[in-house]
Order: structure tokens, then sequence, then C-alpha cells
């Protein structure tokens, strides 16, 4: 069995180079037709991309979204997008801190504050580790890295395939209450690539949970990951639930209808027109993981740099072609629903 570190290892490789994506199901993004304008009235570069999430303001609605930490590569990845998040008015999301609470020693993968010293940064726990662990205790893991938000994930396929996951998953939403409560800083409940349901959407809410990140399916599957690591059965199990999920364009429509305050749109979005069409739906702002490791891992900074150059021009073109001058006019912008998506969101149930 292999320890936490050589785990997270084993993710960073797969998730750069791994055939770790889903096969069939996509993110139903490219469902949500954005209406063209042909007569906006708008300056390119005078597009607002600007928006305030969990109360810290951001120079455009991107999330550098979780992925690692725990093991000596993930040092690096981490400080070196915390500093892109930095210097472009990005959001950060640390990958489990899980890692922290086995080996103390690991936190400098996750001490990003001194590449990122201003950028909104979520930390990040598993439900079950959260359950299982007091309020305090929980708090001083987010503050020891300087969070301004903790996301407790929800993974139960993934963790049901993986040889060293967890089983019993009771007592998830009490523990999100008490945390809720009892937390001095916002709550975020994320899932990690299978999506959050109406019924999901409707229990968080029901408990006062403001804050959520979709993780939907359609980009990196998880269950995936763990099937490349798994023997026998556990290999058996993970093929058959490979293709697991809500799409990600699904999900952030069905959450959208709860009212929560903030909605993160992650699970395969790819580009700056996949992080519009996520915010036509509702999102407030669209998170990238896989592709912003990918550019990192090809290209260094300077890479990932670039990369987020074309997400930033492929974002305000897609507000200068709806005529929106900034994300609340794009909300509003005209939209159509087509295709697969159209038929989840008929569906009365989720």
């Amino acid at each position: 069995m292999a320890d936490i570190a050589e785990r997270k290892t084993d993710h960073i490789d797969l998730a750069t180079s791994g055939d770790v994506g889903f096969k069939h199901t996509s993110t139903l993004l490219e469902c949500v037709k954005l209406v063209h304008d042909a007569l906006p009235d708008l300056d390119l570069d005078e597009i607002d991309l600007g928006s305030t999430v969990l109360g810290k303001p951001l120079k455009a609605p991107i999330l550098i979204a979780a992925m690692t930490g725990g093991a000596a590569r993930a040092e690096r990845i981490n400080l070196e997008l915390a500093a892109i998040a930095e210097e472009r008015g990005y959001a950060f999301g640390l990958g489990s801190q899980r890692a922290m609470l086995k080996r103390p020693e690991a936190k400098s993968s996750y001490a990003v504050r001194k590449a990122a010293p201003s950028a909104l940064l979520l930390g990040n726990i598993g439900i079950v580790q959260a359950t299982k662990m007091s309020s305090a205790e929980v708090s001083d893991l987010a503050l020891e890295v300087g969070a301004d938000a903790l996301c407790v994930h929800l993974n139960p396929a993934m963790e049901i395939v993986q040889e060293e996951g967890d089983r019993d998953f009771r007592g998830g939403l009490a523990a999100l209450e008490r945390l809720r409560a009892e937390l001095p800083l916002p709550l975020i409940v994320k899932e990690t690539g299978c999506g959050l349901s109406q019924r999901v959407a409707a229990k968080l809410r029901r408990i006062g949970i403001a804050h959520v990140d979709v993780s939907g399916a359609g980009g990196t599957s998880w269950v995936a990951v763990e099937t490349q690591r798994a023997q026998a059965e556990k290999k058996a199990l993970g093929q058959a639930f490979w293709e697991w999920g809500i799409p990600t364009a699904v999900s952030v429509a069905w959450v959208h209808s709860h009212g929560f305050e903030t909605v993160f749109a992650t699970g395969g979005v790819q580009n700056g027109l996949d992080i519009a069409r996520a915010i036509a739906l509702g999102a407030s702002a669209g998170g990238i993981a896989r592709a912003a490791l990918q550019a990192l891992e090809r290209g260094g900074p300077s890479g990932a740099r670039r990369f987020f150059d074309n997400v930033e021009a492929e974002l305000r073109s897609a507000l200068l072609l709806t005529g929106s001058a900034d994300l609340s006019a794009l909300r509003l912008a005209p939209r159509v629903l087509v295709g697969e998506l159209k038929d989840w969101l008929a569906q009365p149930a989720g």
C-alpha cells in the first residue's frame, strides 16, 4: 500500500499525462450557445472582468483549482501556480491537506502565501477527515496555511476505488453543519469530478451552506486516476464507474437554482469560452486544474502564463461578442441550451 506522499506523486503524474479523462462524458458546456451580438457597441480593451468572490476582489473570474500537495513536486507546482494567481488576480485552490495531518513536514508543500500574499486562497480537507476532527482542528488546518476559506471535498466515488480509500461516509452532513457554524472562515463544499446534484444542493442549503464548487464530470475522472493505480477487483470497479458523475454544466445550473452565494464551476473547464458559458449558467468563477498543470509542466511558468493569456483573451472576447460590458451583463445575455444539457435540465429529478 502506497504512503500518502507516493500517492500524491502518482496523482501528479497521472493528471499530467495519464489516461484519466472521461471517455464519453463531456462537461456539456458546449451545449450552452451564447447568442452572437453583431452590434456590441463596446471597446474590447475596456471590458471589465473583475468581480468580488468571498469578499476578495478578482481581476478575472478564474480559479486555479485544487490539484496537489503533500509531495516534493507539489511544492514547486503550488508555488509556481500560486505566484501566477497573485500577479493576475485569480483565486488559488490547494489540494487536499490530509497529508499535513499524517506528515507535519508536508506543510511546506501548501505554504504558498510567500508567493501569493493577497490572492484568494482556498484550503482543502476531505469530508471523512473533517467528520473525525474537531472544529478547532479543522480551523487550525486552514489558518496554518493562511487560507481565506476552506473547501471540504466530497469524493465517495474516488474513495471506494482507491486501494487506501475511505469506505464509511456517515455523519458528513452533520459535520458540515457544525463546521459552517463554528469555523471562523467561509466553508465551501466541493465535489471532486462527479458533480453536485439537486438533492445534495437542497441538503446543503437547508444547513446554511452558502458556497459550493460543483467539480462536475467531463474533465479529469478521479475514479479513472484511482483505477489506474488500483489492483484486481478495485480496477474492475473503477472501470465500471469511470464515466460516473453529473456533467459540469448540469451541476452549475442545478446548484444556481438553489441560490448559493458563490458557485465555482470546475471539472473539465478548458478555456475562456468554457468559463463564459459557466458564468452564463450562474457560476461566480470558473476553475481550471489539469489544463493549467499541463501548461506548467510543458512550458514552465512562462508556458502557464501564456495559457492564461489565452484564457483571458477568450473570456474577454466572449463578453464582447455577447454585448456584455461586464460579468453581470454576461449573466443576463441571451443564450440557448441545446442537446443533452437541455435534456438533463428538463428532468424533474436530480
